[in-house]
């Protein structure tokens, strides 16, 4: 096509010849005794643009790779006013408002929002069960259900990036673990204490949206993005494992059983040999008389209301218990894993149309959920099931839906209050802000803007309004909003034999978002049918998350060219211009600060975790010391520099741009070249965009 150009253009011999000449410069040359023509080559996935190779003295793709990118856009920069950058994000995303829902209006985003709908729902009602555990029942399944159906619908309605879904997070349980703590050894009001801390950490918040401190979210770079979100993602595989793990102290393995010995095999209810103060209590309020009690006849439930105990072979530790579960969970959580995967690749099968390939790949994960509970309930072993609040009500009956901030605590606790804020604040701004990043990516391609003001607004609005309800706090979640952006990926229709599909760009819309939460506030309604739902099942959806999330992630390719001899590492850019040295180097601090940041969540100090995160930023600034610029640009994002520096690099640009004007004096038509390639130079492997001439 560019000597197409050319020849049309030439006005002598000279630009014919020219125009051959950079046309055999672009050429990858395969000797014939080394191919074999019969083999046909795949076509690209993405073609280049080539609009650089008709400007004369353009740059070739090292140099101008080089040259230091502008890593944070419009939406980034500090406008000097108060709430300026609310009000620009608003004035961006308001044009967008009405098409955010017509373009929600697709088989696609049906199935992602049920894929994603059943991915939300388990994370909410266990975070709600371990709150209410943390919390003696102040705050449990009942209230994170409400509490994340109300967020998510208002989030999904008027944030600035409505591809993002909220969550609950592990420091914020470790948070309400040590404030719940600390109220009970002072006779504090726990309730009223997290109301003011609350809604002193949504002030905070927004005086952050007022100052435009969402600016600072452009020294984030990949560095720190990949470090926080190859945690997550490692997080979710961990603890889909470790969960699975814990059903054997529910469901343990009869192991070295004899078969002779079957019919002596038993476990019955008997009275406690040595019964507590509060079963003594318990008997004589209901006047029961113990040794009136046929204790073997009862049944399990029977037992445990009347405080009796199991005794027996074939008890586990919590009593009876069914055989075979454990077994059956783990043929179930790797069967949903594995299916789910091959169900998502159906789209580059051979067989079927392309229409029922890309609604079976969509439906990936709900179509695995629906056979697996099918199957489940075809086997009848009695696997654990989700469990759902079945009444709309606060889980005590001594709390209502609206909480006073004094309470019965002193009027200073308002005031010490402040001090938790702060470490909230940090907490949430760091959550949000980089999960935020992560989904607004220029790989993304996101057409409609973002708005970090607005997005960290409407958290602090919700996070307040969830204080005085008593209801837990919600931040985005990382690995959902990766699985909800990739679930919504736009791609070409494939029209030639053997080509690749394009990546088109992520379809931008909020009826996802929205109809998850609604659906979520709507559960207590479908007790009946999501009590069928395997928890196993679960777990093997968060394991695909987990595992899928951690693909495009470049910490885990370099990771990988550990254990690669060079001649089979992949044609990386990076790989080509920085020594495979410095990569493994970058590659070894990124690993560190993750085993850093694995052990500090791990630990009783993971209410910190958020302030590790952000001395990522700083341990990335020092690596401006060990690593060029140029080094920088193909393995991370430039970090932003002072103004004075930006005024005179555009200074020292706008020169050589004159430079070059000035000895050019055509621009059609490419300059004769005498500079051949260096054979040693051809690529064989290089981009299959090039043409291959035998």
């Amino acid at each position: 096509q560019v000597f197409h150009d050319v020849a049309y253009k030439a006005k002598d011999r000279a630009d014919l010849v020219a125009g051959i000449d950079e046309f055999l410069d672009q050429v990858t040359v395969l000797p014939p005794g080394e191919w074999d023509p019969s083999i046909r080559i795949e076509p690209p996935k993405n073609v280049p643009s080539q609009e650089k190779r008709k400007m004369p003295g353009a740059l070739d793709e090292s140099s101008s790779h080089s040259k230091p990118e502008k890593h944070s856009g419009p939406e980034l920069e500090r406008t000097g006013r108060l709430f300026g950058g609310l009000v620009l994000d608003v004035k961006r995303k308001a044009p967008w408002f009405w098409s955010d829902f017509r373009d929600g209006l697709s088989l696609q985003c049906l199935a992602s929002f049920l894929f994603l709908y059943c991915a939300c729902m388990s994370p909410v009602i266990t975070f709600g069960g371990l709150l209410g555990e943390a919390t003696h029942g102040h705050i449990s399944a009942m209230e994170s259900l409400l509490g994340a159906s109300m967020t998510g619908v208002v989030y999904s309605l008027f944030a600035g990036q409505p591809l993002t879904i909220l969550g609950s997070t592990g420091p914020v349980l470790v948070f309400e673990k040590i404030l719940y703590k600390f109220c009970k050894e002072y006779t504090l009001s726990y309730l009223s204490l997290r109301t003011c801390i609350g809604l002193w950490t949504a002030f905070f918040c927004v005086v952050l949206v007022a100052t435009d401190a969402s600016c600072l979210v452009c020294y984030i770079t990949r560095f720190t993005e990949e470090a926080f979100a190859s945690l997550i993602c490692i997080i979710f595989i961990y603890e889909a494992l470790e969960k699975l793990s814990h059903l054997r102290e529910t469901f343990p393995v009869h192991m070295h059983s004899k078969l002779d010995l079957l019919t002596i095999y038993y476990c019955k209810c008997v009275p406690p040999a040595h019964p507590s103060n509060e079963t003594l209590r318990f008997w004589r309020a209901g006047g029961i008389n113990v040794s009136g009690i046929t204790w073997a006849n009862l049944t399990v439930t029977e037992c445990r209301s009347l405080h009796g105990e199991f005794q027996g072979p074939a008890c586990g530790h919590n009593g009876p218990y069914a055989p075979n579960v454990l077994f059956w969970c783990c043929i179930l959580f790797f069967s949903t894993f594995v299916l789910s995967s091959l169900l998502k690749k159906f789209k580059t099968s051979r067989y079927f149309p392309t229409r029922v390939r890309s609604t079976v790949s969509d439906f990936a994960v709900f179509l695995t959920i629906v056979i697996m509970v099918l199957i489940d309930l075809g086997i009848g072993i009695p696997s654990p099931k989700l469990h759902v609040p079945h009444m709309f009500k606060p889980t005590r009956d001594d709390r209502g839906w609206l909480i006073n901030p004094i309470g019965p605590n002193p009027w200073w606790t308002v005031l010490a209050a402040l001090i938790p804020a702060l470490l909230c604040t940090i907490l949430i701004f760091m959550d949000q802000q980089i999960t935020a990043v992560i989904v607004n990516r220029k790989e993304h391609r996101l057409k409609k803007g973002c708005g970090y003001h607005l997005d960290l607004f409407m958290v602090a609005v919700m996070l307040g309004v969830c204080s005085v309800m008593g209801l837990p706090w919600f931040v985005a979640a990382t690995v959902l909003s990766i699985t909800h952006v990739n679930s919504l990926k736009v791609e070409s229709d494939c029209s030639a034999p053997g080509e690749q599909p394009k990546f088109l760009g992520i379809r931008e819309q909020r009826v996802t978002g929205l109809m998850i939460f609604v659906l979520m506030g709507c559960s207590v309604f479908f007790t009946s049918v999501l009590k069928f739902i395997p928890m196993p099942v679960l777990y093997g959806v968060f394991l695909y998350m987990g595992v899928s999330s951690l693909r495009g992630i470049q910490f885990f390719d370099r990771l990988k060219l550990f254990w690669m001899p060079a001649k089979h590492q992949p044609d990386f850019i990076y790989l080509r211009h920085v020594p495979l040295r410095k990569v493994h180097l970058f590659t070894l601090i990124q690993l560190l600060c993750l085993v850093l940041l694995w052990a500090i969540k791990a630990s009783r100090a993971a209410i910190i975790f958020p302030m590790m995160v952000l001395a990522l930023v700083f341990v990335r600034k020092v690596m401006d010391f060990c690593f060029s610029k140029r080094e920088l640009s193909f393995l991370d994002d430039l970090m932003p520099e002072s103004k004075k520096k930006k005024l005179d690099d555009a200074k020292n640009e706008a020169k050589e741009e004159e430079l070059k004007l000035g000895k050019t004096s055509r621009v059609d038509t490419p300059k004769p070249s005498s500079d051949r390639a260096d054979p040693s130079e051809i690529n064989i492997s290089d981009e299959m965009s090039k043409t291959t001439v035998w």
